[in-house]
Formats: C-alpha cells, structure tokens, sequence
C-alpha cells in the first residue's frame, strides 16, 4: 500500500491560504505552509503545522523545504502579483534558467515551468482548491437581486469576450458597458482594471465578467471573489458580476453576498464556456 501524500501549501496574498489552512486544520489534515514572503499575510503561521519563508524568486529553496518535509503534493494558495516576476524579485539560478528557457511569460508558462520543475523532484501539484470545494461558485444567480435585460445582454458579451481572451492567457476579467468592451485585466488585476474602466465611461455602469480562462484543471490561478469585489464594484459603479461556476471560488460567502444584497450588485454563476 503507497503511502498517503503529504501536503504543503504555498501562500499567496488574500484570504485563500489563509481559509485553505482553517479547513485543513478542522479536518485534521497537517499542512505545511510556505508563505510569499512579499504577498502572504503572518496569520498563516499558527495555522499550518509547521510555517517556512521564502522569497517569489527561490524556487531551489522551495524545494528543499519539500524535500525536508517529505511534500509530495504542494497546492498554490493565493495571488502572486505576475508584475513582481517584471520588478523587485532577484530569481535565483534555478528560476533564472527557467526564465531563460520560456518563449512567453504568462501566467500558464510560468507556472507551468515551475510544475515541470517539481515533478522533476517528485513534486506535482495538488488541486488548489481541495480543501475549499464547498466555496465553489454553483450555477445560477446568487444574490437576491437578477440581472436585468440590458445586464444580461452586456454579461453575455463580456463572456464571450472572456472565452476570446482566454486563448491568450492575458487575464482573468473583462470590463463591459453598453456591449462595448471598456477594458481588459492584464498584470494589474481585477481592481486596477475597474477603476481603469470607470474613469472611461463616465456616469454609464460597468459589467464585470471573471472568467477562468481555458484551462480544465484548478492548479493555480484560480478566480477568486470576496467582499472586497463587491467594495470596488460599488466604487467604479459595476451593478453585475457573470463567474465560471465550479471555478470560482466566493471567499466570506455570506459577507460577500450580503454586501451585493445591500448595494444592489447582482452576480452570476454560468456553466464555463456558455
């Protein structure tokens, strides 16, 4: 009989490491974390069984702290900022040669660059949302409020927008309003690009639609939405979000759908590629 694997998890910024760890902890699992050091927050540490530090850029390092606690399964738990590979991180020489050897620097050739690394170690990469599958998004409307006919109509467009963009690996979220396309998320992420969108279109509102890409696995990069979305929707007046149900997951659910209730904001879940 092979032995069960064990975990790590590494840390990004937000809410998801740090909800990640809370389950792993009720359902007895020990999970060792290895936290960004420049976009985790410290509350993961007296979560996790045992909490190690490393730079964005020391992929060797992160190795050998697998290879130290016998990791065989390692999650990516959280944001890292794509623009910080372009500015403060020093790779070391194993991500340099990495680097070095991608014709593209998107999200999928840089992660995908570093799972071929860790399976070269004995290191492959665990669903990143195994331990929160009861936060997916369902299908369906989510909040009180249904879109009406012409939110309908421009979250429709936004998606399909979305599915166009997804080939290219650019980002996650399109900003819509009138069937007109206002904006594209790139390295600055879904925030930036609403209050982006929002100095362009004047008083009309805005649509958001978060789309989860091509991609048929939830290894990394997963869409994530809280209640800090529904703030910065209600700042640039964005009234409808469209998600990938079963792809996206709703941190602080009952916060994050109460805030919609409350300003009005109506959300989505459609079935991926619809």
């Amino acid at each position: 009989m092979s032995a069960a694997p064990r975990y790590g998890l590494i840390a990004g910024n937000g809410r998801f490491p740090i909800l990640a760890l809370e389950a792993a902890g009720k359902a007895g699992m020990e999970i060792v974390a290895i936290g960004i050091k420049e976009e985790a927050s410290k509350e993961i540490e007296p979560l996790a069984a045992r909490c190690y530090w490393i730079s964005l850029g020391a992929l060797s390092r992160l190795i050998e702290i697998c290879k130290q606690e016998s990791i065989t399964q390692i999650m990516m738990c959280g944001q890292v900022k794509h623009a910080k590979i372009f500015s403060s991180i020093v790779p070391d020489w194993r991500l340099v040669k990495l680097l070095a050897s991608l014709d593209t620097k998107n999200t999928d050739a840089l992660v995908g660059g570093v799972q071929k690394v860790l399976a070269d170690e004995g290191i492959t990469l665990a669903d990143s949302t195994l331990l929160l599958k009861d936060l997916l998004a369902e299908e369906g409307v989510l909040t009180r409020r249904k879109p009406s006919n012409d939110e309908a109509r421009d979250l429709d467009y936004g998606r399909r927008i979305a599915a166009a963009l997804s080939a290219h690996d650019i980002g996650q979220s399109v900003a819509v309003a009138e069937r007109a396309c206002v904006a594209v998320e790139a390295m600055e992420g879904t925030d930036a690009m609403l209050r982006r969108a929002a100095s362009l279109v004047e008083d009309k509102p805005l649509r958001l639609v978060k789309a989860s890409g091509r991609r048929r696995h939830l290894l990394f990069d997963v869409p994530v939405i809280g209640p800090q979305t529904i703030d910065v929707m209600r700042e640039t007046g964005t009234t409808a979000l469209a998600i990938d149900a079963g792809r996206t997951l709703l941190l602080d659910r009952a916060e994050l759908l109460e805030r919609a209730n409350h300003v009005s904001v109506t959300i989505v879940g459609a079935t991926p590629g619809q």
